[in-house]
Parts: structure tokens; C-alpha cells; sequence
């Protein structure tokens, strides 16, 4: 068995060379697409950093084609760039807003467009896992602003995944996931550093990534169009039942901060179009 062939990409950039310690800790500044590209390498992975800035279309396109130059192919897209900035609308200032919708929908939206003809050379085979929220009310609360992208690239695997069925590719599929608890990262160091007790109610990121490929391995009809929850997904696809060894403290139960239960988003007229309107086609005859 071929073993995979990854590209890492992100804006951040350095000489992984001269880090040390060696790996540096990943939520740290010295932890670059370079850094995780020497960890993959020395660990036998075959891997190309690739520098981008997701809030520039080109950038993306450019990322895209030096992937299909270096490998032939493109069989998945993770989406796990981001921006945070979780405050009342009175207290978020507009240029934080745009940022994190430059960053999260508009991001993904681009790199979805730039990923898609590749997709298709594939004989429209291949994966989409975008890092966003099942949509519920609860979590526009104290950061509407964040919530509005966030719920945007929801929204987005949910149409998508429309597509998909709509035009019969059933070799694609597009699913979202997000974490039942909060995990250890750069955003939630800055708490545990204020409050070391915090540490407690802490997942390692390794959930989060044990629940990645298990949704990559599972088949099309299962996870297209799914917004997932890590936990949730390891514990029906998986039959992981058992999640201490994710506890960051051994021996704590982290607290679930997702809801055990969302909102059926699907209502009983959802295979009706109507009368259905293609703009692109209008717009064509017109011409």
C-alpha cells in the first residue's frame, strides 16, 4: 500500500532546521508548516509545505496547482484555517469581522473552487472535511460575528453536499466536524495560563484528528453532508466508546460544550424545487 502523500499549508514559515527543541510545541510560535513538514518527513511521510494566504484567491489557486504539480493528484481537502475573535457585535470592530469571513467562509469558499476541477480529472472521486459547526442557536451567543462565518461554511457543506447528490457524484462528499469539548490548543493555552485548573476541561488535539480520518475512510453516503461532533462520530463510526486517553489531565472527564442534540435542519418539502432556476443558464441565454 502506497503510503499518502500530504501538503501542509498555512502562511506562518521558517527554517525547521534550526528549531530546537525539536518537535516544537505545535501550539507555539515556533511550530510553522515547515516544522510539521520535517515531523512527517522524519517520520516517513512523503509531504511539501506549501506557504498561503487564505484570504487571497490567488494564493489558494497557486497553493492548489503546486500540489497537482508535485503529485498528479488531489483526493482530499482539510479546511482547518481560521479566525477567532469571539465578542458582542458592539465590541467587534469591523475589520475584525471582515477578517475571520476573509479567513472562514471566503477562504473555503475559494479553495473549494480551486479544488473541484481536480476533483473531476478524478472522475469526481474525493474527500472535503471543513472545520465548522452543526448550526444551533445557542452558539450565535457573545460571538455573532464569528458565528456568522462559521455557520456560513456550514451552510456551505450543506448545499454542497446538495450538489453532490443532485449530479449524482457520489464518488464526492463534504462534511464539516467540530469538537464535543474544548481541545488543547494556542486559543485555550491562553486560559489555562491564566487559570491552571482550566487544563481539566481539556481534550488533546489527537481526537480531533482520529476523528479526520475516520470520516476520510468512511464511505461517501455516510458522511456527505454531515456536521459532525469528534466524539459523536468516533463513538458510531469507530465504536470508540472509551475517550480518557484524549483527557489532556489524566483521570479528568473534560465537560461536553456542544449539545448532545441538534436542531433536524431538513423540513418535510426538502425534495421539492419548485421551479428551478439556474442563473448560470440564464445568464447563457442571454448571450
Amino acid at each position: 500500500m502506497q503510503p499518502p502523500l500530504f501538503v501542509v499549508a498555512a502562511k506562518s514559515i521558517s527554517d525547521a532546521t534550526t528549531v530546537t527543541p525539536f518537535p516544537p510545541d505545535p501550539n507555539s510560535q515556533l511550530s510553522t508548516i515547515n516544522t510539521v513538514e520535517r515531523e512527517i518527513r522524519e517520520a516517513g511521510g512523503d509531504v511539501v509545505a506549501v506557504a498561503v494566504n487564505a484570504k487571497d484567491p490567488t494564493s489558494i489557486y497557486d497553493m492548489v496547482k503546486k500540489t497537482i504539480e508535485t503529485y498528479g493528484r488531489l483526493d482530499a481537502l482539510v479546511y482547518n484555517s481560521g479566525a477567532i475573535w469571539w465578542a458582542s457585535v458592539e465590541d467587534t470592530p469591523m475589520r475584525r469581522f471582515q477578517l475571520m469571513q476573509q479567513v472562514n467562509p471566503e477562504g473555503l469558499y475559494a479553495t473549494i473552487q480551486a479544488v473541484l476541477p481536480h476533483f473531476e480529472a478524478n472522475g469526481w472521486s474525493g474527500r472535503i472535511i471543513v472545520v465548522s459547526p452543526p448550526i444551533y442557536s445557542r452558539f450565535f451567543r457573545g460571538k455573532t460575528a464569528y458565528a456568522m462565518g462559521k455557520v456560513a461554511m456550514s451552510v456551505l457543506t450543506k448545499g454542497l453536499a446538495m450538489d453532490f447528490e443532485r449530479q449524482q457524484r457520489h464518488g464526492m462528499s463534504i462534511s464539516s466536524i467540530w469538537p464535543a469539548t474544548a481541545i488543547e490548543s494556542a486559543a485555550t493555552g491562553n486560559a489555562v495560563a491564566r487559570d491552571a485548573s482550566k487544563a481539566c476541561d481539556l481534550r488533546k488535539p489527537t481526537i480531533f484528528a482520529d476523528a479526520v480520518l475516520s470520516m476520510l475512510e468512511a464511505p461517501t453516503s455516510m458522511v456527505n453532508g454531515l456536521l459532525g461532533i469528534d466524539e459523536d462520530f468516533l463513538r458510531e463510526y469507530s465504536g470508540v466508546f472509551d475517550f480518557s486517553k484524549y483527557a489532556l489531565v489524566e483521570g479528568t472527564y473534560p465537560r461536553r460544550i456542544m449539545p448532545v442534540h441538534f436542531p433536524n435542519l431538513r423540513v418535510d418539502e426538502h425534495d421539492d424545487e419548485g421551479n428551478r432556476v439556474d442563473s448560470l443558464e440564464l445568464r447563457r441565454s442571454k448571450l
